[in-house]
């Protein structure tokens, strides 16, 4: 029997893409970063997708995703930064997944996307206030979908020994 999927999921930029690879080399299991399904799905980027087709069309392929590859199984899945803010999501991800939180602080986000102008919900004046204000208002939302919280402001390495021994 194939093992249950990993749902990595927490703040953009908390590590899910690098510690997503990581763990599926150590662990042999294939890697899906949902963000590049869907673009793959499109045939553009998030940030394409958001200017062209709006927030609420990306949610809609964000929410297909979520339940075609929440029903396979052997996945490690990096959810992108709102996905797990909709109950749909958690639930399409929860059955054949364990749900782990990567939690970082609003200044260890500002700081590894400081050189990073991809996201839209972040192209504001002040980066590390609207950082606050959307981690403030998702935080609790990754909390109560979490099966497994673990600190991510280490490095990727022991933060995947983390997630191992948790899984296990």
């Amino acid at each position: 029997m194939a093992k249950k999927n990993i749902i990595l999921c927490g703040f953009m930029g908390c590590g899910k893409s690098t510690i997503g690879s990581l763990l599926s080399k150590k662990m042999g299991m294939s890697f899906v970063d949902l963000d590049k399904y869907i673009e793959k799905q499109e045939n553009k980027t998030v940030t394409q997708i958001f200017e062209d087709s709006g927030e609420e069309y990306f949610r809609e392929k964000e929410r297909e995703a979520s339940k075609v590859l929440g029903a396979k199984r052997g996945l490690i899945i990096a959810a992108g930064g709102g996905t797990l803010t909709f109950p749909e999501n958690v639930a399409a991800f929860r059955d054949n997944g364990r749900i782990v939180l990567l939690n970082v602080s609003p200044e260890t986000v500002a700081e590894r996307l400081k050189n990073d102008n991809s996201r839209p919900l972040l192209a504001k004046p002040d980066k590390l206030q609207a950082i606050r204000e959307l981690f403030d208002a998702r935080l609790p939302l990754y909390e109560s979908a979490a099966d497994i919280i673990v600190d991510a402001d280490q490095s990727p390495m022991q933060v995947c020994m983390q997630i191992m021994s948790a899984v296990h």
